[in-house]
């Protein structure tokens, strides 16, 4: 005999209901949800946006001074040298300072490291500083000449004509301020720093004399004015 199986299967009826909206966060907006859970750095006390503003707690940085001396190198030579362990290499360095009205330094400098000799020769510059007396457009009273071992220069006024130069006498011409000049080199050296030797020797005939130099007047403010006393 046999028996029939009868299965039933029941079938059931989900009544539409309204949906609730999900929002799915991805992409950029999940990690910018990511980066609002987090810390400040500012909070915990590193490099990030503080209280301070966007530099991470850190001060305003201090506007830097302009230097009193305006500088350009002239030359940079690698020197030589033979000791008895072998051969020592050091580098000079011929360097000009100016101040743009009249003031006007050459100097040179000798170390291992680049910067050193350049601060080295900055600072022999200063020291050797010469004050030409210059007329009222800035340019020279008179034709000047000099020599510097096989270096020959004339540098003459020429009124209307600006900065007429070549070679190291160009650069300290500009750097102390003389315009409508006229300088030639008379030797066919191109020996730099010579030529600026020659130069600085030529107008250091115009130059005030230890302890000549002009001296600017100053005002005497209300405070300090001197009254008559009564008696």
């Amino acid at each position: 005999m046999t028996e029939e199986i009868k299965t039933t299967t029941e079938t059931v009826v989900e009544t539409p209901t309204t949906p609730t909206p999900t929002t799915v966060a991805t992409g950029n907006v999940a990690v910018a949800q990511e980066r609002v859970e987090r810390t400040p750095r500012g909070a915990r006390g590193g490099q990030g946006f503080g209280s301070r503003g966007k530099t991470g707690g850190r001060p305003p940085r201090a506007p830097r001074e302009k230097p009193e001396f305006d500088s350009k190198t002239i030359s940079i030579r690698r020197v030589t040298r033979v000791v008895s362990g072998g051969r020592r290499f050091t580098l000079s360095v011929a360097l000009v300072a100016g101040d743009h009205n009249g003031r006007i330094g050459l100097g040179t400098g000798k170390a291992a490291d680049t910067q050193v000799a350049i601060e080295k020769a900055l600072k022999a510059a200063k020291r050797n500083m010469i004050t030409l007396k210059l007329t009222k457009n800035k340019s020279l009273p008179h034709d000047i000449e000099a020599k510097y071992n096989s270096s020959n220069v004339m540098i003459m006024p020429n009124r209307g004509r600006g900065l007429i130069a070549g070679s190291s006498a160009r650069t300290i011409l500009a750097l102390a301020g003389v315009s409508d000049v006229t300088a030639k080199f008379y030797s066919g050296t191109k020996n730099k720093l010579n030529n600026a030797r020659a130069t600085m020797a030529a107008l250091s005939q115009i130059a005030y004399a230890h302890g000549e130099g002009k001296v600017e007047a100053t005002k005497i403010g209300a405070d300090e004015a001197v009254l008559p006393t009564t008696n």
